[in-house]
């Protein structure tokens, strides 16, 4: 008697013969011995069946074949087939076009009897086949998070996000628990896997998830025939899985489990709906409004709570289609939060403080919760991020010219009517991404977007290579006063159709390559162009062309073209690599003659034009010495002085003026790698005085290896000279950080202001009363500066950003008629200040230089930030908050001893601290000047001229205060 096999695998199959007998291989090369496989034919026409019945001749007793006798249209019938011809202990199924993993039985087998489970799964691959193998988004897990270890659970309730994973392909089920709840899938509707899984879940008493893949699902996106899974945009396909949700939805119903229905409707929202809305954007628009209209139905019966379960983009989506605003919905679905560059294809609103994605709807109404996108932070980032969509609205090619124009949403209206606007479309082959074509658009202002415009000839102006490069993309680069932003072109509202416009072009190689560029729409609704012959005979002869690069003889050569194109590629990023750039530097530029008067200067890693090398620059500039000066920026050139030579940080103009410089000057570090030529001086000034532990004192560099020790006193052993502001700094500050240098005891230059006053220097004078201007203190509040040093989280991770320290409301109720308060983020983080608060409060992250913010504050708010060793030298109120109970101990000296102001736990203290100002002031009058006394000792107003003393020697006689003294 033949024992009874340990697990039956079911494979489906229709009209796959091809693919089929790799199927069957999967689980015929099973380790677990013990393993059945029953194929079930649905009424194949191709020969299917015939391919099973040879497979069960070949392997008797191992597989056996079943015959329907017509077809199901779908995958339930043949599954429940498969389960009654089954004998095996544990079922599993496989479809004919997928695989199963080598020890896929064995491991799910191996946990069911461990936990006696019910039910078993395990991880599940997706390889998508059209991205080449090795290529990014090959190999995508199926919901990985579910998977990460090994778990057991009892009821459904104790893990509802088990419902994320509803394949039935992945899973092993054991056969008695299948007869005993009578549990086989719907025959009459797709996506019966989430009904038959749901089911399941439900009725299981032991679940076991284990992190082993098991399960292959192999998808090719570009199928003549796609599967069913792959048909999402079909409204009749979606029909059936809006009732199977129906059917799940009364199946919780029956059990009273309204958490689950909660938590099921919530994954529907995440998961199901978000997979279709991403599919719609190009589809036929009745067909889109069908499949919208019945997707609102839907949604129409849910529960409010879902909607502040689900996650916040999906959720804006579906109420959005509840609501019937199917453009706002499809901009939330194709919004990808996680991505590098997520494209922004909706409006954003202010109000009261708030942002909404749309519109503002009435306050205190589900709208306004679901619709609020205020912690996204569009209102923080930089433009460049936000990416806004670009929209085409005219895309036509008449006489030899082409004419496009279009707009570029203004999200916030962060785009001032003032600023500085330029903007380049660029053409761009997309195999090679190498820059092809660039035409200057004009820009102008339109209400809550810019508008762009652009004619040009594309012979002159687009050159492909031909045969090489059939695919092109479009791109507007626009300038906002010196920040760029890329958007991609496409289609929205206004568009007309952008489909079929052809572009006379003259390919580099020759006509036969093609002669023209035809446009088309993408499936993300992006503008791209696809190189192309116009008559017959070129038609002809491009593909005789291409036949030849194909052939035996013609292939080698082609295989040389894309050899040589790809060398190229590897050239130019192993030339522009930071790496080379270093190895350069270090062997061949540092044997180039120094240039005596040759100085570059940098600011926080090139950030900003601040510190105490802008004063040092101010200085030399004033007293006319002779050097040459260059800044580094790091992706802005805006605000750094016009009377210098600007290099970007990084580029080869940058490593060149360091190697030739006979001094560097910056505030926190020039590159790491870099060997400084014994001819070149590093001024280091540092950026603030030590509370925090530095260095080597730090707990991660105690506990880090020699090596990583070693390294960094390699960055620090190239100081020839250190700023420092007092005794406290040469024994913490530069002891942590292993300074060798010359300690230069001259006190810090961008303090000079902060001890002279500004009486004797008209521009930073004039500085001052720009930034009073722009910040609206005219009208007798006072200013307090709030400006703490970054945090990090439970992770370590940075909190990149700062919210006030008051809420806004509170803060304008309490304190507001008679403080505004000026939000400083650590140059890291960015200020999460409510569009709606600039009344009482304003975002001061953007000044790039912090002393005239000191200058104009009349009281500062901070923490740990060595800000305070500064701001003590106006002798002016400082409170320091910490809200968050760290130890106020963890540094160089006890803050509760030394403390230059009352300091805060709450809210509520700081308001009380805020509004009794004076009297604190007095209170702590002789403590916050004693620790001015201690901490700045050596900041007298002439650091800057005492550094140009030591380092560039006397300034000449000959030129007088005042002197212009042009750097460069």
């Amino acid at each position: 008697m033949r024992a009874r096999p340990d697990v039956s695998v079911v494979v489906i199959a229709y009209n796959d013969a091809r693919r089929l007998p790799r199927a069957v291989d999967s689980a015929l090369a099973q380790s677990l011995g013990g393993v059945e496989t029953v194929i079930v034919d649905d009424a194949s026409t191709d020969g299917t069946g015939e391919v099973a019945d040879r497979l069960a001749a070949a392997h008797p007793g191992r597989v056996r074949a079943v015959r329907l006798p017509e077809n199901s249209g779908g995958c339930g019938r043949p599954r429940n087939a498969g389960i009654e011809a089954s004998t095996g202990r544990y079922v599993m199924f496989l479809d004919s076009d997928d695989l199963l993993d080598r020890h896929a039985c064995l491991n799910l087998l191996a946990a069911a009897e461990d936990a006696a489970a019910d039910l078993v799964s395990g991880l599940c691959e997706r390889i998508f086949l059209d991205v080449p193998a090795g290529g990014k988004g090959r190999v995508r897990p199926w919901f990985p998070w579910l998977y990460r270890r090994r778990a057991v659970y009892g009821p459904l309730e104790q893990n509802p996000e088990l419902l994320y994973d509803t394949l039935s392909t992945n899973k092993a089920y054991r056969r008695d628990f299948l007869d005993e709840h009578g549990l086989r899938f719907v025959e009459d509707l797709h996506y019966e896997d989430l009904l038959f899984t749901a089911e399941a879940y439900l009725a299981s008493r032991r679940t076991v998830l284990i992190p082993h893949r098991v399960y292959t699902w192999l998808v090719r996106e570009r199928a003549p025939a796609p599967s069913i899974s792959g048909r999402r945009a079909d409204p009749a396909n979606f029909a059936d899985r809006l009732e199977i949700h129906r059917r799940v939805d009364r199946l919780f119903a029956r059990r009273g489990a309204h958490d689950l229905a909660l938590a099921n409707d919530a994954k529907f929202v995440n998961h199901d709906l978000a997979l279709h809305l991403r599919e719609l954007r190009g589809r036929d628009p009745d067909r889109r409004a069908r499949f919208l209209d019945l997707v609102g139905e839907y949604l129409a019966g849910f529960d409010p709570a879902v909607f502040d379960q689900a996650n916040p983009l999906p959720a804006i989506a579906a109420y959005l289609v509840r609501e019937g605003d199917h453009a706002g919905a499809l901009a939330a679905a194709e919004y990808d939060g996680l991505a590098d560059w997520p494209e922004l294809r909706a409006p954003l609103v202010e109000r009261d403080g708030r942002v909404f994605w749309g519109a503002a709807p009435p306050p205190g109404t589900l709208g306004a919760r679901v619709l609020d996108v205020t912690g996204f932070g569009f209102h923080l980032r930089p433009l460049k991020e936000l990416r806004p969509a670009n929209t085409v609205t005219r895309l036509e090619a008449r006489g030899g010219r082409v004419r496009m124009a279009g707009y570029v949403l203004d999200p916030l209206a962060r785009i001032g009517p003032d600023a500085e606007l330029s903007g380049t479309l660029e053409f761009r082959d997309r195999r090679h991404r190498a820059q092809k074509g660039r035409v200057r658009a004009d820009l102008r202002h339109e209400s809550d977007r810019i508008g762009w415009w652009a004619e040009f000839d594309p012979l002159a102006r687009v050159r492909p290579v031909g045969f090489v490069d059939p695919v092109w993309d479009v791109r507007l680069r626009l300038r906002v006063n010196g920040e760029e932003i890329v958007t991609r072109l496409g289609e929205g509202p206004g568009s007309p159709p952008l489909d079929g416009v052809a572009l006379p072009v003259r390919p580099r190689l020759t006509r036969l390559g093609g002669d023209r560029l035809r446009s088309y729409v993408t499936g993300g609704g992006h503008l791209a162009f696809a190189l192309e012959t116009s008559t017959p005979w070129a038609r002809l002869a491009g593909a005789a062309a291409r036949r030849a690069a194909r052939s035996p003889v013609g292939r080698p050569s082609l295989r040389w073209v894309r050899r040589a194109q790809r060398a190229e590629a590897a050239v130019r990023r192993t030339a522009t690599s930071r790496k080379t750039k270093v190895g350069v530097f270090n062997r061949v530029l540092t044997r180039l003659p120094v240039r005596p008067r040759l100085v570059v200067f940098e600011s926080h890693l090139g950030r900003r034009y601040s510190g105490n090398p802008k004063y040092i620059y101010r200085e030399l500039r004033r007293s006319g010495r002779p050097v040459e000066a260059v800044w580094a920026y790091r992706s802005s050139a805006k605000g750094f002085p016009k009377d210098a030579r600007l290099v970007r940080r990084g580029s080869w103009a940058y490593f060149l003026a360091l190697a030739r410089a006979r001094f560097w000057v910056d505030d926190q570090g020039f590159p790491d790698g870099l060997r400084k030529r014994p001819e070149t001086t590093y001024l280091q000034t540092w950026h603030g005085s030590a509370f925090k532990l530095m260095g080597l004192d730090q707990p991660r560099y105690k506990r880090a290896s020699a090596a990583e020790q070693a390294r960094l006193l390699t960055k620090t052993e190239r100081f020839d000279c250190f700023l420092v502001r007092s005794g406290h700094d040469a024994d913490t500050l530069c002891a942590g950080l292993g300074v060798r240098g010359e300690l230069l005891t001259a006190g810090y230059p961008r303090n000079d202001p902060l001890v002279n006053g500004v009486d004797g220097d008209p521009e930073l004078a004039a500085e001052v009363a720009e930034l009073r201007d722009a910040l609206g203190l005219h009208d007798g509040r006072r200013a307090v500066l709030y400006a703490p040093t970054f945090a990090t989280g439970r992770a370590g991770r940075l909190v990149r950003t700062l919210r006030p320290p008051i809420a806004p409301d509170v803060f304008a109720r309490e304190l507001g008629g008679e403080l505004m308060l000026l939000v400083r983020p650590h140059y890291l983080c960015r200020a999460d200040v409510p569009a709606g608060a600039g009344t009482v409060m304003r975002d001061v992250g953007d000044v790039p230089d912090v002393t005239p913010l000191l200058l104009l504050a009349d009281a500062l708010v901070t923490d740990h930030s060595s800000i305070m060793f500064d701001f003590a030298l106006l002798d002016r109120p400082i409170v320091l908050h910490l809200p968050d109970g760290r130890d106020r101990t963890t540094g160089y000296f006890d803050l509760d001893r030394h403390t230059p102001g009352p300091i805060t736990r709450t809210e509520d203290e700081l308001v009380a601290a805020l509004a009794s100002l004076d009297a604190a002031a007095a209170v702590h009058a002789s403590r916050r000047r004693a620790f001015a006394a201690r901490f700045g000792e050596h900041d007298r107003g002439t650091a800057a001229r005492t550094v140009a003393n030591r380092l560039f020697g006397a300034a000449p006689s000959s030129q007088g205060e005042g002197r212009d003294g042009r750097a460069a």
